[in-house]
């Protein structure tokens, strides 16, 4: 199978703007998710709707495809992109522009999903650590069945244990943290970018249910490699840190 890499990035972000093009330990952050992808999949791509990035992206060695402004999701931008690239693969993998620390690991474990032929989509999950962590709505929840597949997301507590003090949940269940990690069939992607928004999706605010909810198989990998994203200045002060003291390239 041939997996091609596609990373959003918008210039544009109400709490971190231009955060692609910030420096961490002296690269732009997207070139940082660049180089990871570029270890485990095919072929890799930064989409973009700025010039500033795509500039950024080519003045590195990468590769880069303008899209358009008005996409209201990642996996809208990354649909487009693909489409302009226009050349075949199997599977293309979603991964967040400001995921500079997504893993090998994690690459090679969502892509391993697709070795089942009922991967239709695939995602990852983690073990949560602690009750603070499991309750906080920021944090998805993922239920899974016997399989490995999604049975739903929620920012609720799922499940609900029944007769035990919530701050022993854990030790009933493995709770399981979300990772916004996606990769989908080729197919697949363009049919689920035409889908409208789904009454699940509305009002828990998680596109993933939109897939669902139309019968859509998400198989979900688990890792245990937790990676820092980067949502604000301040995220990007600990990821240097993390950079300088923990991270193994």
């Amino acid at each position: 199978m041939r997996f091609i890499g596609l990373i959003p990035a918008r210039y544009g972000s109400s709490r971190f703007p231009g955060k692609p093009l910030a420096l961490l330990g002296g690269k732009p952050v997207v070139q940082r998710v660049y180089e990871q992808a570029s270890k485990v999949l095919d072929d890799v791509y930064v989409a973009t709707d700025d010039q500033r990035i795509y500039e950024a992206v080519v003045s590195f060695g990468g590769k880069a495809v303008m899209t358009s402004t008005a996409h209201k999701s990642g996996t809208d931008r990354i649909e487009e992109a693909y489409q302009t690239i226009n050349q075949p693969f199997d599977v293309i993998v979603n991964i967040q522009g400001d995921e500079p620390f997504v893993s090998q690991s994690q690459l090679t474990t969502i892509c391993q999903a697709f070795e089942d032929d009922d991967t239709q989509i695939a995602t990852l999950g983690i073990s949560f650590k602690d009750m603070a962590s499991v309750e906080n709505p920021n944090s998805p929840k993922i239920v899974i069945d016997n399989q490995g597949f999604a049975l739903y997301f929620s920012r609720s507590i799922i499940p609900f244990v029944r007769g035990i003090e919530s701050s022993e949940w854990l030790q009933h269940y493995p709770f399981l943290k979300h990772i916004g990690l996606y990769a989908y069939r080729s197919n697949v992607l363009t049919e689920i970018t035409a889908l409208p928004q789904s009454s699940l999706e509305k009002v828990e605010s998680l596109e993933q249910l939109r897939w669902l909810q139309n019968g859509y198989h998400i198989k979900v990998g688990i890792t245990h490699t937790e990676t820092i994203g980067i949502d604000t200045p301040e995220d990007l002060e600990k990821a240097e840190t993390f950079l300088k003291t923990r991270f193994r390239e």
